[in-house]
């Protein structure tokens, strides 16, 4: 029997919606090729593991992700800008019903500490990749305000305070679900960082 062929991109997207949820550890292949209506046996075969699924899975999620951010980072006015990437980040760890959270901060919870547990040294890799590509879309949003007048401090320190902030804002967002209080540190963020008057 020929195993069934199936729609990686259409796998990848059930896929990091379960891990989204319920995370690496609270996924299974089987849940997974349930919800995909593919065998899981067609799984393995296609990505090895359950965590090469998700690292597949990630990559796409990032990619997406950084997308939006260099587009809502991309125009306007400095403080336009930063209030846009903080309405998209709250925007994508509010997303789902419930909230499904910030799924890096997840995924970087669920890393091992020692060597078979967990997730491996690729995952936390795909983290850092990405939260280093967030921080360089900041410092260059944050070095044009620079050239603009608009910006007077160090893009490369204040787009690392952001990311920082932004971590945060994932874990009170688990915490506290309060997307009210969560804008508003974000706009005392943009003000910190810009000042009031900007």
């Amino acid at each position: 029997m020929r195993p069934r062929e199936f729609d990686h991109d259409d796998v990848l997207r059930i896929a990091f919606d379960q891990f989204w949820r319920k995370g690496v550890r609270g996924t299974s292949l089987s849940d997974i090729a349930r919800d995909a209506g593919v065998q899981r046996g067609s799984l393995y075969n296609a990505f090895g593991s359950k965590e090469a699924l998700f690292l597949a899975a990630y990559e796409r999620y990032a990619s997406e992700y950084l997308g939006s951010l260099q587009e809502v980072l991309g125009s306007g006015s400095l403080r336009a800008r930063l209030t846009a990437y903080f309405d998209a980040a709250i925007k994508n760890f509010r997303s789902g019903s419930p909230p499904r959270g910030c799924p890096t901060t997840r995924g970087l919870m669920e890393l091992g500490a020692a060597e078979g547990e967990g997730l491996d040294e690729n995952a936390r890799q795909a983290f850092a990749d990405l939260v280093a590509r967030i921080t360089g879309l900041l410092k260059n949003a944050l070095s044009d305000g620079v050239k603009r007048g608009e910006f007077s401090g160090d893009p490369a320190i204040a787009a690392l305070h952001i990311v920082t902030v932004t971590r945060g804002l994932a874990v009170l967002e688990r915490a506290f679900g309060d997307e009210a209080e969560l804008r508003k540190i974000a706009k005392h963020t943009v003000d910190l960082v810009l000042g009031k008057g900007r």
